[in-house]
């Protein structure tokens, strides 16, 4: 499928994740169950929106096999509170971000359909759902809406009485002046720029749809007042904390434990009401209680994406120079506010403008507004492919009316990478970038130049065909702080331990390497440890989300070991009787510098251990170490080639090109194997996927029957390469990659749909399906 540039050479070491995996000997959720743990299915909502008027349960506890039947009431009576959770934000006014309480089980109202409402725990799943059959729940029916602009039109239905209108938050972008000085200087040159093209996009709800959905065990140790969750997660440390804040316990009296995940893409990142609903029924039957989500359930349980609708204007000069750009953005935030919702659609969104371009007046306005639908959270980009989207179909349309070539139209706005760091009208600072010669590595990779002769060819077969670019930039790195742990425990092996998880990203053998090559070991000395949240292992921070484990665990990595192989040089000096800075480091030796005397790594760890155990030193070699790490910047440019049927608008993605700047590359099949994946995301968004609702708020589109994602021979050819330019803001001078191909894929196939569909293509919104295509060719004059 790839036909990367020197970028797929043989590695000198294999991936070690895969051999476990090959085998079928990985652990996920469903592979290692307790002893005696009883089995848990939810009851949950069929309304969208809704009061609850009684819920009996005395019929399914007296059922056959079952141990208890929990409800909101008994979660609230231990003190659990709002599974809201989410960092402070503030709109126009000084208006505070609307959070309304969600709980683990509804008991006044529900808000959208699949809310949980009671959990019956069963000797076997079969009893458990026989069980769920007898439990009653009256219901109030209320009218519902899902759809975002409806939402927020007068006579909406309002679904919280402290958000007026529907509205969580109205945002005005991070620098955003009060006087509104700025404001009027972007009105003033929209007024008198030579030319104003608007583009509305709108991006539908989706769902992440994992290979392995959510699931999790819980029990309870009385005697300890200790909890513990084995769960799929994305950082077990930061998944323990949010769940021990919401039960109001110390986060020393919960364990988390993340093994094999299959599959995240920021949806198991955060709390959610099983979690929560879990631990409260380990703790009242004393027994372990174990739930695997149907794919049905993730359908409705999982945390929605996307649902936004945007509206951009751009000036420009008689040149086609960029001169302003505005923004206004409306999100859905579902029927609660997930964690890091509404800050997806405000600062992920706003910081990635002007992506690659130089305006010097950006404008963003963000509108979040309540829907009956699921909370919508982080999903692979989180704001950051909405943002490329508008910014690149903007630049389609300005060339149009401009009447210039839109490659070249690029070309004249690229931000100069002289310019770097440049800080940007939103108040972000870019650090590095080079985007014209990665464009035109893309061109050539990509066979642009020839592309009119494959549209002839096309023509004559009946297809039409298409060629679409897209340059985009995001921001990568997010929560800044990160720890790693470098211990040794004494079997001749290092073991680095880290909070972020992986969910495919290859942490061991990228991480386990870069350990090897910063102390000069060999990679099979080093173990990997990960998804254990128990304060023991130092340094643990935050989880694997915003394409961030490369950013912030590598340069902990780089500074974890300088700090490491200064305590050794002082055991070194100690065993060796020698200055300490006589001493050297290379190659997992200290040496004494001049001289053939020699202390391996692993031998100045057992020396020091024993030095610590007779009360010579104060600690031992093994090191933990947070650092700080600012945010980097990956960038790159995609071209999209498709062909449609004009008589059945069936839609094909033909080739695909991605030259990607994600910094240094540590490991190129791991970053091509992300770009692709990434890509398919996009494919999917693009031309099939969607969660679409009936008029009463039900989710049709809840199972693979009626939700599409792309198969293997949906994906096209991939051509790939770097184009690395390293990030100044790490010792590394890595960038993430995780999203590049999500955040540049959905406007680069969009762009080629409208390059081959022509004027027919001016309303086309994703997704892009067969019907919407056929009707577009059928119904333009």
């Amino acid at each position: 499928m790839s036909q990367g540039v020197k970028q797929h050479e043989t590695h000198p070491f294999l991936r070690v994740e895969d051999d476990a995996l090959v085998r079928g000997r990985g652990r996920f959720v469903d592979d290692a169950h307790m002893a005696g743990q009883a089995v848990a299915h939810f009851v949950r909502s069929p309304h969208a929106h809704a009061k609850i008027t009684s819920i009996k349960v005395d019929a399914a506890r007296r059922s056959p096999d079952v141990i208890a039947v929990v409800t909101g009431e008994d979660i609230l009576r231990l003190g659990v509170t709002s599974i809201s959770r989410h960092p402070p934000a503030v709109g126009r006014g000084g208006a505070k971000l609307v959070l309304p309480p969600r709980p683990a089980l509804a008991t006044a109202k529900v808000m959208h359909v699949g809310e949980p409402v009671v959990l019956v725990v069963a000797a076997t799943l079969a009893a458990a759902q026989d069980a769920a059959e007898l439990v009653d729940i009256s219901y109030e029916v209320l009218p519902a809406v899902t759809d975002l602009e409806a939402a927020i039109r007068d006579g909406a239905p309002q679904l919280w009485p402290e958000a007026p209108g529907n509205l969580a938050l109205d945002w005005l972008g991070p620098v955003a002046d009060d006087d509104g000085a700025k404001a009027a200087a972007i009105t003033r040159i929209f007024a008198s720029a030579r030319h104003v093209v608007r583009a509305k996009t709108i991006n539908q709800p989706i769902t992440g749809a994992p290979m392995e959905p959510r699931g999790a065990t819980a029990r309870y140790d009385a005697k300890a007042d200790r909890y513990h969750l084995r769960s799929c997660s994305q950082g077990a440390t930061t998944l323990r904390d949010q769940l021990a804040a919401v039960m109001g316990i110390e986060r020393e009296q919960l364990d988390l434990v993340t093994e094999d995940v299959g599959g995240a893409f920021g949806l198991k990142t955060a709390v959610y009401p099983e979690y929560i609903a879990l631990l409260v029924a380990a703790r009242m039957t004393g027994r372990a209680v174990h739930w695997m989500s149907t794919r049905s359930e993730a359908f409705l349980a999982d945390n929605h994406a996307r649902d936004t609708v945007t509206e951009g204007e751009l000036a420009l000069d008689e040149k086609g120079k960029f001169l302003a750009l505005r923004v206004n953005h409306l999100a859905s935030l579902g029927g609660y506010v997930a964690s890091g919702g509404a800050n997806i659609q405000t600062n992920n969104f706003s910081r990635c403008f002007p992506t690659v371009y130089a305006i010097d007046h950006i404008a963003v306005n963000v509108r979040c507004a309540f829907t009956n639908a699921m909370p919508s959270g982080a999903f692979r980009g989180a704001g950051r492919p909405e943002a490329n989207y508008l910014m690149e179909r903007l630049v389609e349309e300005a060339a149009r009316v401009v009447g210039i070539d839109a490659v070249r139209l690029r070309r004249r706005n690229f931000l100069n990478p002289k310019a770097m760091p440049y800080r940007t009208a939103v108040g972000t600072t870019i650090d590095s970038g080079d985007f014209a010669p990665m464009l035109d590595q893309a061109l050539v990779l990509s066979d642009y130049a020839n592309f009119p002769t494959r549209r002839r060819e096309a023509k004559k077969r009946g297809r039409l065909r298409g060629i679409g670019v897209s340059m985009f930039l995001e921001h990568a790195g997010g929560m800044p702080s990160e720890g790693v742990e470098l211990a040794f425990p004494g079997d001749g092996t290092l073991r680095f331990a880290t909070a972020v998880h992986s969910t495919g990203q290859s942490h061991a053998t990228v991480f386990g390497r870069l350990v090897a090559e910063q102390l000069g070991i060999a990679p099979d000395k080093v173990r990997h440890v990960q998804g254990y949240s128990r304060s023991d292992i130092a340094g643990a921070m935050s989880a694997s989300v915003a394409s961030r484990s490369t950013i912030t665990v590598g340069s902990a990595i780089v500074r974890t070991a300088e700090a490491l192989i200064e305590k050794g040089k002082r055991v070194a000096s100690l065993h060796l009787e020698a200055a300490e800075a006589d001493i050297t480091y290379r190659d997992g030796t200290f040496a004494v510098a001049g001289t053939d005397r020699r202390l391996s790594l692993f031998d100045a760890a057992r020396i020091a251990a024993d030095l610590k155990t007779r009360g010579a030193i104060t600690e031992t070699l093994d090191t933990a170490k947070v650092v700080e790490t600012p945010q980097a910047f990956p960038n790159g440019a995609h071209i999209a080639e498709v062909e449609i049927d004009p008589d059945t608008g069936a839609t094909e993605v033909i080739r695909y090109t991605a030259v990607d700047d994600c910094g240094r590359v540590l490991d190129h099949i791991v970053v091509a194997a992300q770009v692709q994946g990434g890509i398919a995301h996009a494919l999917g968004q693009a031309l099939m996927e969607r969660l679409a609702y009936d008029s009463s708020g039900q989710l049709i589109a809840a199972s693979f029957m009626d939700y599409a994602v792309p198969h293997a021979n949906d994906m096209p050819e991939i051509r790939d390469a770097s184009h690395p330019v390293p990030a100044t803001t790490n010792p590394l001078g890595v960038k993430g990659v995780g999203e590049a191909g999500t955040t540049g894929g959905l406007a680069a196939i969009m762009n080629a749909i409208s390059n081959a569909l022509g004027p027919a293509a001016a309303d086309l919104q994703m997704p892009a399906t067969a019907e919407k295509i056929w009707r577009a060719l059928h119904s333009s004059p």
